[in-house]
């Protein structure tokens, strides 16, 4: 995350700089996304079956080649194959990672455990943009979190121990073997699975993916046409929203889960992230857009990492195949998410958040009762 972080500030800038166009670098930003739909549910059955550790692996030597990559190549053509590629190997990062974590820890403990891992995503975005912002040569972000990709791996390859094996000891202690399953994109959206009382969930993972990967996708072209920002002050206000980030995400959220419970801290980051994106048209350099930017980031990061804790807690399937399931849904929200908003983009600057909020609070009053039901038979 690191690595995401450092070209977070520079990638809108770069792809413009190489002459594509806003909708060719929606796609961009979709096609990412669109491998993570098809693959990630793959990647999460496999890493079930052989083990988290050559997955991550994998997926860590891929990210690292397409990050490479992308910085070498200036044709368009070029530039949507290695981001496809790259899309393939994120797919078996971090649903790997969280599956990991979800092996390690008690239902009691999962919480924390996904807490904390958003904690240190949140780390890798408060530091990346400070670094790739101050990088004068627009492809150097690139060579770098490339270089951390295969640093991490040889880490991971050295220190990192099979979370599986964990699982082989439970089973001695003659308790249930976990029931794995394969998962494709035709059973994911079977009618069966979009009828389950856990589709709710899911939901909420595609509209919470949709509105912050839009926002994502039109920020740096935002502050660009209305203050003239590029990437440097990009960076600055990105490492004030990942410090908070961390901040909640590392101290607060596994606590207040165990408190509050899943569903009302989703349905809060869901309203923080919903109140920033609306005031954001209307915010004033450099403060106010900051402190939304914060909002922003502190409720979109929550979901996700909560989401998964309530989802691994209620599935009985293979904790790689349930966070499979559950990106794949986010996958689809960022894909549709990105073109939505270049589109609206291009009509008013404003109108994203306008649009990506709405879409996000009214899809919530329609999940109310069902994440009740949830919440009630968990």
């Amino acid at each position: 995350m690191l690595g995401v972080g450092i070209i977070i500030p520079t990638f809108a800038y770069y792809t413009e700089n190489t002459g594509a166009t806003l909708t060719e670098y929606a796609v961009l930003m979709s096609v990412y996304s669109a491998m993570q739909l098809i693959f990630t549910p793959i990647w999460g059955r496999l890493s079930d079956k052989y083990g988290r550790k050559p997955a991550i692996l994998g997926g860590l030597l891929g990210n690292a080649a397409s990050l490479i990559g992308f910085g070498l190549a200036s044709d368009y053509v070029l530039l949507l194959f290695i981001r496809s590629f790259g899309g393939v190997a994120a797919a078996a990062v971090l649903p790997t990672v969280m599956a990991y974590v979800a092996d390690v820890t008690t239902d009691e403990e999962r919480g924390k455990g996904m807490g904390l891992m958003g904690a240190a995503i949140g780390l890798g975005i408060t530091l990346g943009p400070a670094i790739g912002g101050i990088m004068g040569r627009q492809d150097l972000p690139f060579f770098v979190a490339g270089g951390l990709s295969l640093l991490n791996c040889l880490l991971v390859f050295i220190i990192l121990p099979e979370s599986l094996q964990q699982n082989t000891q439970i089973e001695e202690q003659n308790i249930p073997k976990r029931h794995h399953e394969w998962v494709s994109l035709r059973s994911i959206f079977r009618w069966q699975t979009l009828t389950s009382p856990l589709t709710a969930i899911f939901l909420i993972s595609f509209f919470s993916s949709f509105s912050f990967m839009g926002f994502e996708t039109v920020f740096p072209h935002f502050i660009k046409d209305k203050w003239s920002y590029g990437q440097k002050e990009m960076g600055g206000m990105f490492l004030v929203m990942g410090a908070a980030v961390v901040l909640f995400q590392g101290g607060l959220l596994g606590r207040m889960i165990n408190m509050f419970g899943e569903r009302r801290i989703i349905l809060s980051g869901i309203l923080l992230h919903v109140l920033g994106m609306a005031l954001l048209p209307t915010a004033t350099p450099y403060f106010t857009l900051t402190l939304y930017l914060v909002a922003i980031g502190i409720g979109s990061q929550i979901i996700r990492p909560t989401n998964a804790s309530w989802f691994t807690k209620l599935s009985r399937s293979g904790q790689g195949t349930v966070i499979g399931v559950m990106d794949a849904f986010s996958s689809l929200g960022r894909i549709l998410g990105p073109l939505l908003a270049i589109w609206f983009h291009q009509i008013n600057i404003a109108s994203p958040y306008l649009v990506l909020s709405s879409c996000l609070i009214i899809s919530t009053l329609f999940l109310y009762i069902p994440l009740c039901r949830v919440e009630r038979n968990t």
